[in-house]
């Protein structure tokens, strides 16, 4: 007896350290955000919880990421901590309360107190700051128009822009799209393109997005905020100019916002208005098709329309027709095909199948579509003239005639329902040699022995280079040789002995370097005299490679040289190489 009272309790001090130790609160992992990002709401549990609110404030998008739990034993007293985590994401800039929230925790009643959070608007950098050029990458949003009309779509474009110096860039991602009062359809990125702005160069990648047009009002389209990892070229280069051509770069990630864009939406026009417009708004044509035209009555009869044109195509629907109250009409399918990568231009087809009800019908009832054309803020209405429809009656369908002998026989002889089949079918003609003897046929047998012998050819080539890494070099070589003298005739041009003498200095290393099968780096002026193979080569071409070293060495010490002095070292270097690549390894 004593036990059981001492169980009793244990398990009621159990309970009461629980039921005291019941908690509800509320935290945000920050209070302040910029617009694009995303703040996570945690609500911890100490106990037992009935439900678990989920908080809504408008202005925010609030959604459950995930749960915890956790079990403690502290000086006897056992406890349960429930922790669930929200992804809150504003949807515009400003301040915003997060209320009270209250649970029901072990029997209690517990509330959370009110939290702050602070959304500010992303920054747009300044005119200033991209006319210096500081800017390595920034955003642009550009629309056709500032005036729409509701319903109707237009094709916006985000230009993301990317200094010169930027070797690549990658997980390109938008982190809000804010459009207040549009819809946001399909986005497509287009050709590429170069632009000045200020006194830099800009890569400019174009991306097309559709914005319908939901209400009408002060409708408001960005600011979009994106993030995109870029290369740049390292900083570390110690001043050598020569080091460009080794840098691998290193990786930024960079914030971007557009700038804002408000528009003005009107209400479609109360006059003149058709009867049977349903809301089509763009520039369309039609084209109506129905058959068969010769049925009988409870036939099925297949009316093609076809909407042709740009706007929103998918929200196109057929109107409600009149005049057609002979017919049973069946609900229509449809098919979308676009023309270009939005969607925006294409044709609408839809089927439908009608099924005439009495003889007395001798047409198919005119069809019409309305829409609205935004480019002249008119309503235009098509229509399809009633087409002529020959009906049967079910019941007077005529027989087939029966062909009857002008010498009856006798009586019991059956009628002869069923004609025999033609017994001389007349005689055959040739009219072409046979196949195997025609030109075209015997060429043609030709074609496949011709592939496998042009691809014996190239698989031997193929063969050949990847068992031969001295030949792969040779050709990589000679194609860097020919486009390095391209670029050093125009660097002398622009008289840019810097780059002129690094890239002068990495070609000498690489066409000795294939000469004398060792790694271009390793290659400097010493090779000349110190490596047995240019001992066969001429005196001439090897003073003039040492002419060339001197160049690059004293190029980094030296005034800026002329252009005619480049254009001198340059075809100096063009006639060594060719030298050079007669000696032997």
């Amino acid at each position: 007896m004593m036990r059981k009272l001492n169980l009793i309790s244990a398990l009621c001090l159990c309970l009461g350290l629980v039921a005291h130790a019941a908690s509800f609160t509320a935290s945000l992992d920050r209070d302040t955000l910029t617009l694009g990002e995303s703040a996570t709401l945690s609500l911890t549990f100490e106990g037992q919880s009935k439900n678990v609110p989920t908080p809504s404030v408008p202005g925010l998008e609030i959604s459950q990421t995930g749960n915890s739990q956790n079990f403690s034993i502290i000086n006897g007293a056992m406890s349960s901590t429930v922790t669930v985590t929200f992804s809150v994401t504003p949807q515009h800039a400003g301040e915003f309360t997060l209320p009270a929230l209250t649970t029901d925790v072990n029997g209690q009643q517990l509330s959370t107190a009110p939290l702050k959070l602070t959304v500010t608007a992303a920054s747009v950098p300044s005119a200033a700051a991209v006319n210096s050029g500081s800017e390595v990458a920034f955003l642009k949003l550009d629309l056709p128009k500032r005036r729409v009309h509701a319903g109707e779509v237009i094709a916006g474009q985000l230009q993301l822009y990317l200094r010169d110096d930027v070797q690549n860039f990658g997980n390109f991602r938008f982190t809000s799209t804010p459009a207040d009062g549009f819809s946001i359809g399909k986005m497509a990125e287009t050709q590429q393109r170069r632009q000045q702005a200020g006194n830099r160069i800009y890569n400019i990648v174009p991306i097309s997005v559709t914005l319908t047009a939901t209400k009408t009002g002060s409708l408001r389209v960005g600011p979009f905020t994106a993030e995109v990892v870029i290369v740049l070229p390292s900083q570390n280069q110690g001043g050598d100019p020569f080091s460009q051509f080794f840098n691998r770069g290193e990786q930024r990630q960079v914030s971007l916002t557009s700038d804002q864009i408000n528009v003005q939406s009107l209400p479609l026009p109360a006059e003149n208005v058709p009867a049977n417009f349903n809301g089509a708004v763009g520039n369309y044509t039609m084209t109506v098709t129905a058959g068969p035209t010769n049925v009988t009555v409870g036939d099925p009869i297949t009316v093609r329309v076809q909407i042709s044109g740009r706007g929103a195509l998918d929200a196109v629907m057929l109107p409600d027709q009149s005049g057609w109250n002979d017919f049973k009409l069946f609900p229509p399918t449809s098919k979308v095909e676009t023309s270009d990568q939005l969607g925006l231009e294409g044709a609408k087809t839809f089927e439908e199948i009608v099924t005439p009800q009495n003889a007395d019908v001798r047409a198919l009832p005119p069809f019409s579509f309305s829409f609205f054309n935004p480019d002249d803020g008119k309503y235009h209405t098509l229509t399809r003239p009633a087409a002529p429809l020959a009906v049967h009656s079910a019941g007077t369908s005529p027989l087939p005639a029966i062909v009857a002998d002008k010498n009856p026989g006798a009586e019991n002889q059956a009628p002869q329902d069923i004609l025999p089949v033609r017994e001389n079918l007349g005689t055959l003609v040739s009219k072409s040699p046979p196949l195997v003897a025609q030109p075209a046929f015997l060429a043609a047998q030709a074609v496949p022995v011709l592939a496998f012998l042009a691809a014996l050819v190239w698989r031997r080539r193929t063969d050949n280079l990847a068992n031969n890494p001295r030949l792969r070099r040779r050709l990589a070589v000679e194609k860097l040789i020919q486009n390095g003298l391209n670029d050093l005739r125009k660097s002398a041009a622009e008289n840019n002995s810097d780059e002129f003498f690094a890239l002068l200095f990495r070609l000498l290393q690489e066409q000795l370097g294939e000469r004398l099968d060792c790694p271009a780096s390793a290659i400097t002026e010493n090779v000349i005299e110190e490596h047995p193979v240019l001992r066969g080569a001429p005196r001439a071409a090897l003073d003039a490679l040492r002419e060339l070293f001197q160049l690059c060495n004293q190029a980094r010490y030296a005034p800026v040289r002329g252009t005619g002095e480049l254009n001198s070292a340059a075809e100096k270097f063009e006639k060594v190489v060719g030298e050079l690549q007669e000696v032997k390894a």
